[in-house]
């Protein structure tokens, strides 16, 4: 009975050409014979319990790990297409993204009780300093204080910036509004000083410090 079950749900394709063709859907139960498939693409697409015979499947998405509990006779994949990262399981992919998450957290918007709590934070990172007594734990600590004195930076940035009346935060605009060469040589001589002092500081690239 479940064999006949079986057979009565097999879709049997015989020299199919496909070409160009975005599969968005699984094939289950099905027999592919002396078939083509070119230029193919596919999204969340899988082979199950299928036969695959005399098949060539040239420069598709369509690798032989989507093709569960298949059996394959004579199947050829020729140029596979690259796949997307998201399609693969990676082992450090956890680690990536909790570091990216970790620095978005060091970024939040400014405000007192940020400052004030990643300033503490750090205080308290420098004290246990203190109290380590390996190099685990040292650099343990090290990494605490970089985190949480960078939200107290970027807090620090964001209240001073908030704490200039409006009418001394748009200088500049005033400026513009009034003339263009006064903000513009403001600019260009900072930049200009910047740069030239920045000749006079030691090279330090592919050196031993000291």
């Amino acid at each position: 009975m479940q064999y006949e079950e079986y057979e009565s749900k097999v879709r049997v394709f015989h020299r199919e050409r496909v070409e160009r063709f975005h599969f968005n859907f699984s094939l289950v139960n099905q027999i592919h014979r002396e078939g083509e498939y070119i230029h193919d693409k596919s999204t969340n697409t899988f082979f199950e319990n299928c036969t695959i015979r005399n098949t060539v499947f040239y420069n598709t998405d369509l690798w032989e790990d989507k093709f569960k509990d298949c059996k394959m006779e004579n199947t050829t994949f020729l140029h596979p297409k690259k796949g997307c990262h998201l399609n693969f399981l990676e082992e450090n992919d956890i680690v990536i993204y909790m570091v990216s998450f970790l620095g978005s957290l060091a970024v939040l918007p400014g405000n007192i009780p940020l400052l004030c709590g990643s300033m503490l934070a750090s205080a308290a990172c420098t004290f246990l300093l203190l109290l380590s007594f390996s190099q685990g734990a040292v650099i343990c600590w090290q990494c605490l204080f970089y985190g949480t004195s960078v939200a107290a930076w970027n807090g620090l940035q964001v209240i001073s910036v908030e704490l200039y009346p409006s009418a001394k935060s748009f200088i500049f605009a005033k400026f513009i509004g009034i003339t263009k060469i006064v903000p513009i040589f403001l600019a260009f001589a900072s930049l200009v000083c910047g740069g030239l002092v920045a000749l006079k500081l030691p090279e330090t690239r592919e050196k031993i410090l000291q």
